[in-house]
């Protein structure tokens, strides 16, 4: 048992303190509260400071003992449990283990973490065998190994992974290896389309006919080519067939007016012809086919028809105003064609062989020249008398 020495301790009046005795007394004194409370306070402690520690399982009478801040926790602090131990500023250390590790940012260069649970946290190079994590949340994450069973995302770069089910509506994925629904397969970036069953090469030349099959996406799947004549076989070619066909224009009835139009020829035609059934009009005047370009020339002919009344008697008409047609007497009809053909430029010749009830054949023929390209024929007479029977056409060709 200590003693307490302080202003409390007696001593005999006039005694006699040996020094052997002195020796036990100071031996046995224990440093009173005081002694400490009294002292200056350190508000920070070096690591060349030195303490006094009582060693643990030594009797009252063991002298204490002296230790360096430095000494105490780089060898003298043993192992053990402090329960309530905080902190709060930088901790250094080699090696630790533990079972237990908890950091709101913390850098783990290497070692192995048997179980990690953390919001937030970069592991940069280690192995984390097992992983629990409830939400896990980042604008920026970079994955380098392993397998994420469903992920969501905005904005992600998964350079190599398996992803299970992805929903995304917007992201780069730089490498992607898969094979989609249809014809179209990515490997590592790359896409291709399936192949589809034509070869690859040229089809078709000037003397090679080419031969595609194309299936409901457009695609082509079959290519071959074959041959052809380039003799056309007899009565393959027709006039409907023909880049510049013979057309007919609508017959009209000759039954009343003083002229009947014929327009819109188009300009690449080079013969026209005029065709008459049973045609007649009120007076006796000659008929007259005349031409136009934009509008009907009846100026500039050299024109003559003939009428053979038999025995070799002849009767001959002469015009200026168009191709002249003789026409007999107020009862006489014409049927019969008159024949327009282009010489070159815009000049035209005329030739015509019809037939009236009286006073035989018709024949005829003269020339004259447009001021553009043929685009009407006018069937009238001299005198501008009116039809009455009959109905005329046309027809024309390139």
């Amino acid at each position: 048992m200590a003693t307490i020495l302080n202003r409390t301790t007696t001593f005999p009046t006039n005694g006699t303190v040996t020094a052997a005795g002195l020796h036990n007394l100071i031996d046995d004194t224990g440093v009173y509260a005081g002694l400490i409370t009294t002292q200056t306070e350190l508000t920070t402690v070096g690591t060349a400071d030195q303490l006094l520690i009582a060693v643990g399982g030594v009797s009252d009478t063991g002298a204490p003992r002296r230790a360096t801040v430095q000494n105490l926790f780089d060898d003298a602090l043993t192992g053990g449990t402090y329960t309530n131990l905080s902190l709060s500023g930088a901790l250094t250390y080699g090696t630790a283990t533990g079972n237990r590790t908890v950091s709101t940012s913390a850098t783990i260069t290497t070692g192995t973490i048997p179980n990690l649970t953390s919001s937030t946290a970069s592991i940069t190079l280690g192995t984390i065998p097992t992983l629990t994590a409830g939400t896990t949340t980042s604008t920026a994450a970079n994955i380098t190994s392993g397998t994420v069973q469903t992920l969501t995302a905005s904005t992600a770069n998964i350079t190599t992974a398996t992803v299970a089910t992805l929903n995304s509506t917007t992201g780069t994925i730089t490498n992607l290896s898969t094979t989609l629904a249809g014809d179209f397969t990515i490997s590592q970036g790359t896409g291709t389309l399936a192949t589809s069953g034509a070869t690859a090469g040229t089809y078709g030349s000037v003397t090679a006919i080419p031969f595609l099959t194309v299936d409901a996406k457009g695609r082509i799947t079959s290519a071959t080519t074959g041959t052809f004549s380039s003799t056309p076989a007899d009565g393959s070619i027709t006039p409907a067939k023909l880049s510049q066909p013979f057309t007919s224009a609508t017959a009209v009835e000759s039954t009343s007016a003083t002229a009947i139009d014929f327009t819109g020829i188009p300009s690449w035609a080079k013969r026209v012809t005029a065709i008459f059934s049973g045609v007649s009009h009120n007076g006796t005047s000659h008929l007259l086919v005349q031409l136009g370009s934009g509008s009907i020339t009846s100026s500039g002919y050299i024109s003559t028809g003939n009428s053979y009344a038999g025995a070799g008697a002849t009767a001959t008409a002469n015009s200026t105003s168009g191709f002249i047609v003789y026409y007999d007497n107020v009862s006489d009809t014409i049927s019969g064609i008159m024949s327009l053909h282009l010489v070159s430029g815009n000049s035209w010749v005329s030739s015509h062989s019809v037939k009236g009830n009286t006073a035989g054949a018709r024949t005829g023929g003269g020339d004259v020249s447009l001021s553009g390209a043929l685009d009407r024929v006018r069937i009238t007479s001299v005198s501008a008398n009116t039809f009455d029977a009959g109905s005329v056409n046309i027809m024309y060709e390139g």
